[in-house]
């Protein structure tokens, strides 16, 4: 069996700096439980970046109209990953989507199981998982690695995850 690919979702300052609209609570926690999941997983490790499209088409328009805070420039340091990930030297795929599952990733991890954290779980969690299982790649998703824009909202995006099972997995944490 191909060693599995740990995948790292967003765990950038938009997600993570408590003034910001889309903080995640427990941002901190899971970050912390994300960075020991790479010490052990290394070098095995990509981080994704979510950033805002240079010029938002489709339903992005007005989702923008309602977070206008969020677009700026791709290298803008709302959309920083936080330490210790930002100096990691791990891959790093960055897209314009909640979902991070793609074409760049893929070629990254190359079919090999997944094990994701990161925020949200609710939203660029949830958005890169399902899509990736969907295309036959094994998924482990680790709860405690994860956080949600609030705590019942983590809690119904791992219901639904374990909805896909055997395709997705998801586990309290690692041992």
């Amino acid at each position: 069996m191909t060693d599995p690919w740990l995948v790292l979702v967003d765990l950038q300052r938009i997600f993570g700096a408590p003034d910001s609209p889309w903080a995640a609570p427990r941002f901190d926690a899971a970050a912390a439980a994300c960075a020991r999941l790479a010490e052990r997983f290394a070098p095995r490790v990509v981080l994704t970046r979510f950033v805002a499209p240079e010029r938002p088409t489709g339903a992005w328009g007005p989702y923008y109209e309602q977070f206008p805070f969020a677009l700026v420039p791709a290298d803008d340091p709302l959309y920083d990953l936080v330490d210790p990930f930002a100096v990691s030297g791990f891959e790093v795929v960055t897209r314009t989507t909640f979902g991070k599952w793609g074409p760049e990733l893929a070629a990254v991890t190359g079919g090999a199981p997944l094990v994701v954290g990161g925020v949200s779980t609710d939203c660029c969690v949830l958005s890169t998982v399902l899509p990736a299982a969907d295309d036959g790649v094994g998924v482990t998703v680790v709860a405690d690695a994860c956080a949600g824009a609030s705590d019942d909202d983590h809690a119904r995006a791992l219901d639904a995850m374990r909805l896909y099972a055997p395709l997705l997995e998801v586990v309290d944490s690692l041992p």
